[in-house]
Parts: structure tokens; C-alpha cells; sequence
């Protein structure tokens, strides 16, 4: 897979640019707020349909204009393929894949993959549950694109029962009446819930021993790095320790635990029990990296994380997803930075944005086409 070429037209701070990636390595340069990064999510938008920096589309069009557009081509294997994603102001985004429209997301989210390494990332341990959710979402996202589709029903779902829930906190009548009234709404979590969880421990599961492998290699041997997966459903949930429950066996804990919880979430108003909730955690040579690694030790965590993420993805699809780095480099000590670099061959397109290039041995820049981005303009 190779991203030949990139449109954008009013989004973000650009009103119109066309660039082409003819080298495996990309480097994107200038000043902070030029655009570097809305580059970068643009191409990973293409992956996901969604944004890590914006909770809805619209505000990925450039300001006092009514739509924006992406366009980009690739290659996969001999094959080009072209994407497009229209937004507008009001109203729903179209996206086509070589100029035939897509209803469906799932249509459209699997056919260009990416890995995306942000600052952000390197906050992904010392960040909210959420974020972390949000990551393990989009991975297992781009290896089946109807899981975003069945969180969307999901979420849906907990919404229509979290209502059905503040009404019986304040109507007394119909809190008598209460197991009767939420079956109905239990029953279709439960279902939508447990395939989530499911999906969830299967990518944990296969995920752990490439990311403990790539920390293994880079801290020397000296750190084994641990994922567990937290559920308000089946508990903690450790890789290659524990089996991996059936959907089946997950809805029957669920339906336990969310009956035992009735009472609670009618007071709290809100759905306590489901893949909503849960957590992933992090363990260093068996302490929690969360609470006792040191910054560098949870870079390397994250690190040993995307560079796992970018290896399974290749390992299940056979294709080799676009690796985006954004602003990352800096942040990463010299060994980091050198590991890193070493293990993203010439095999893994890579785009990579930085303030400046000093980050980067002369070995390195010569097979990088560098383009410096000022003001939403971009320069060779």
C-alpha cells in the first residue's frame, strides 16, 4: 500500500494544495501552527473517518467556507485506488472510493490503513480510559470496519436506556415496574456489548506479545511489558494467561451484573455496566506503568504499542499500513528516535512532521523527500 498523492481543499487552514509522495519517507517542516498536522489528519482520516483533534466534522472545514473535501490516490499492489471525502456545514459527509459512493462506513474504512503516532499517543498511559477506548477502537477498526458501525449501535442503544432511566429515577409509578420496562433495552446491550468486548480481547490478546517483544528489544531485555484489559463485565483480563470468553459467555456475566446494578443506575442515571466503561492498563516488569514508569519508560511503552499495531495489521491484511509521525521525534530521546527509525524500513511508507530536521541523521535524509509547510501552503 502507497499514498501517491494528497488534495485538500478548505480543510483546516487550507484553501487548496496538492502533494505527491514519490519517496517511502515523507518529512513535513515549519513552525508550529503552519498546518504539519492537519496534513497528517487528513491521511488519517482516509483510514478511519474520524479525528482524534475535532468531535465532529465541521470543524475540519476552513473557517468561513460551507464544505470542504479530501481527495487522495493510492496504490495497492498494482491496483490505484482513489478516495474522496466531501464535508459540508450541514448535513452528512459523502465519501467515494474511485468516484462510486459509499452509504455504508464500513464501505469505506479498510481500504487505506494507517498507524498514527502523535504527541498525544505518548500520553496514552498518563491519559483518561477514554482515550484509551478510543485506541482500540480505531485499531481493531481498521481490520474489521463493521466494529465501528456496532459501537455506533451500541452507543445508541446506552443512550436510549440511559433516558428510560432518568425517567424511573423521578417517576416513582413506573420505578415499581422497572426490571419489566429495561429487559427490552438490557437485552440489546447486552448483545451489541459483548461482541465489543469480545473483538476488544481478541486484538489485546494478539497484540501483546509484538508489543512485548518490541519492548523487549528496545530497553535491553531490561523491561517486559504487560497489557491487561479491565471489564465491568468479566474483570481483568490478562493476554496469553486467560481465555478469551465466547460473546455468549460474555452476555451471560453481563446480564448478572447489569441486573445486580439496576438500583445504582437509576440513581446515577446512567448505564454502569459495558465496554463504555472498561479500561486497558499498562505494567512494567509488573508495576503499573501508569502510576510508576518513568516519562521515558511510558514512551517506550507507546512506542513498542504502535510499532506492535503497525506489525499485526501488516500480519493479518498483508498490507502494510502508512505510518504517520506526527511531531514525535522531538519528544523521543536519541535511542528512541534511532530505534524507531531503524525499525521502519523502506518496506513502510512513512510521513513523518517536525519544527526542523536535526532530529534526523544525514543517513536518513538522503532517501526523504522534506517539504516545508507555511501557512497552509505547502514548499518544496
Amino acid at each position: 500500500m502507497f499514498l501517491n498523492a494528497l488534495e485538500l481543499t478548505n480543510f483546516r487552514n487550507y484553501e487548496f494544495c496538492n502533494i505527491e509522495f514519490k519517496n517511502s519517507k515523507t518529512l513535513l517542516t515549519g513552525k508550529n501552527a503552519q498546518g504539519k498536522s492537519n496534513l497528517i489528519e487528513a491521511v488519517y482520516y482516509l483510514s478511519s473517518l474520524n479525528s482524534k483533534r475535532a468531535s465532529q466534522d465541521k470543524e475540519l472545514i476552513k473557517k468561513n467556507c460551507n464544505e470542504a473535501h479530501i481527495k487522495a490516490v493510492l496504490f495497492k499492489e498494482d491496483t490505484k485506488v482513489e478516495l474522496d471525502v466531501y464535508f459540508k456545514t450541514a448535513g452528512k459527509k459523502t465519501i467515494k472510493i474511485n468516484t462510486q459512493k459509499k452509504p455504508k462506513a464500513s464501505q469505506f474504512i479498510g481500504c487505506f490503513k494507517t498507524v498514527s503516532f502523535t504527541y498525544e499517543d505518548l500520553l496514552l498511559l498518563r491519559g483518561t480510559p477514554q482515550n484509551r477506548r478510543s485506541w482500540i477502537d480505531d485499531a481493531i477498526s481498521q481490520l474489521y470496519p463493521s466494529y465501528k458501525e456496532r459501537l455506533s449501535k451500541y452507543n445508541k442503544i446506552r443512550i436510549q436506556r440511559n433516558n428510560l432511566l432518568s425517567t424511573l429515577k423521578s417517576n416513582q409509578n413506573l420505578y415499581f415496574n422497572r426490571n419489566a420496562l429495561l429487559e427490552a433495552w438490557n437485552k440489546q446491550l447486552i448483545i451489541a456489548g459483548s461482541n465489543l468486548i469480545h473483538l476488544r480481547l481478541k486484538y489485546i490478546n494478539e497484540i501483546q506479545p509484538l508489543a512485548a517483544s518490541y519492548q523487549n528489544d528496545l530497553t535491553a531485555k531490561e523491561e517486559a511489558l504487560q497489557l491487561q484489559y479491565k471489564s465491568t463485565t468479566v474483570g481483568t483480563f490478562t493476554p496469553l494467561n486467560d481465555k478469551i470468553p465466547t460473546p455468549e459467555e460474555i452476555a451471560d456475566i453481563y446480564d448478572e451484573k447489569i441486573n445486580k446494578a439496576t438500583d445504582e443506575e437509576i440513581i446515577r442515571a446512567q448505564t454502569l455496566i459495558g465496554p463504555h466503561r472498561d479500561d486497558i492498563s499498562f505494567y512494567i516488569n509488573e508495576f503499573n506503568a501508569e502510576k510508576y514508569a518513568s516519562q521515558g519508560q511510558q514512551r517506550s511503552a507507546v512506542l513498542s504499542l504502535k510499532l506492535a499495531e503497525l506489525k499485526f495489521i501488516k500480519i493479518i491484511t498483508e498490507e502494510t499500513p502508512v505510518l504517520l509521525l506526527d511531531d514525535v521525534m522531538a519528544e523521543l530521546d536519541k535511542h528512541r528516535q534511532k530505534y524507531l527509525l531503524q525499525v521502519v524500513d523502506k518496506t513502510v511508507q512513512t510521513i513523518i512532521t517536525a519544527t526542523e530536521i536535526n532530529n534526523f541523521n544525514k543517513t536518513f535524509l538522503n532517501d526523504v523527500a522534506i517539504y516545508t509547510i507555511e501557512n497552509g501552503k505547502i514548499y518544496t
